[in-house]
This record gives structure tokens, C-alpha cells and sequence, in this order.
């Protein structure tokens, strides 16, 4: 489920110099082209008649609500993050912004993942939130320290190899 504006005003907003990007692209995409697509729907459904039994008006304006609030929640987001300076970033402990490569305790492979913040997480690109249990555990840590995560499968060790 996503997260309302209210939500986001507890915790500080990180993002790249790429998401803030992206999500900028986005904002401008639904305010030029989805508003007017979406306008469209209404005023061809408004056409069909009587209002109270026009399935196609109550899904236009459902649509144009959820709209008009990703408008708002990329408008806030946009105005109050943290840009992340990826090339002033200690390559010497994890920060938000920093790659890193991390050895699971008992196993030979190692896993690469970048820290993100929450609104551009994409485990399946092994971009990870700095809210989430991993994350957290290895913040402000330098390479070779050995720091235990806690999640809810339980608790597990993770070796940082490599910070970049």
C-alpha cells in the first residue's frame, strides 16, 4: 500500500540525483499527458447520461482522484528530499547513496546492493530501501565490519566487503 503525504512528513526523504530525476519525469508525464487523458475519459463518460447508474463516470473520477493524488504525493516528495551528492559520499562506511557488496555469514557469494531511500527501492534491481532491516544494520558501517540484521525471518550476520 502506498504511503500518504501525512506518513512522509515523519521521516526524511533521500533520494539520487537519478530518482529525483525520474520521479520529476513522471510528475510532469501525469500533469501533461494523464490529466488530459483522464479529463478526456470524464467528459466522454459524462456524455453517456444520467450520472447516478454511469459505471464509466464513477471509474473516471476514481481514476482522476488517484491522479490528482500522485500529483501531490511526487509534488511533496519533489520539494522536500534530500538530493543525494553521490560523488561526496565516504567510501569508507555505508551512507544512503553508496553501493555495497556484503558477504552473508556462512556463505561464499557476495551480494551487491545500493542503499536508496524508500521512494526509489527496486529489490528486483538490488536497490535497497535504507528503511529496511539490511539497510539499517549496516548504515554508518565501515568495510570488513560483521554487523547482525535483524528481520522477521530472524536474525542473520552480513560481512561488508566493499563500500563504492
Amino acid at each position: 500500500m502506498k504511503e500518504g503525504i501525512e506518513d512522509m512528513k515523519k521521516k526524511e526523504i533521500f533520494l539520487t540525483s537519478q530518482g529525483y530525476l525520474d520521479l520529476e519525469n513522471e510528475l510532469n508525464y501525469l500533469k501533461i499527458d494523464k490529466r488530459q487523458e483522464v479529463m478526456q475519459t470524464l467528459k466522454d463518460a459524462r456524455a453517456l447520461g444520467d450520472l447516478s447508474e454511469n459505471s464509466e463516470y464513477d471509474q473516471a473520477r476514481s481514476d482522476q482522484e488517484a491522479l490528482e493524488a500522485r500529483i501531490r504525493e511526487l509534488e511533496y516528495t519533489l520539494e522536500n528530499a534530500t538530493i543525494i551528492n553521490e560523488e561526496n559520499i565516504d567510501k569508507n562506511i555505508v551512507n544512503v547513496g553508496s553501493t555495497v557488496q556484503l558477504q552473508y555469514d556462512g556463505e561464499d557469494d557476495v551480494e551487491e546492493y545500493k542503499i536508496v531511500g524508500s521512494q526509489e527501492a527496486d529489490p528486483f534491481n538490488n536497490k535497497i530501501s535504507n528503511e529496511s532491516p539490511i539497510a539499517a544494520a549496516i548504515l554508518n558501517q565501515k568495510v570488513g565490519s560483521t554487523v547482525e540484521v535483524s528481520s522477521p525471518d530472524g536474525v542473520y550476520k552480513v560481512k561488508i566487503v566493499k563500500v563504492a
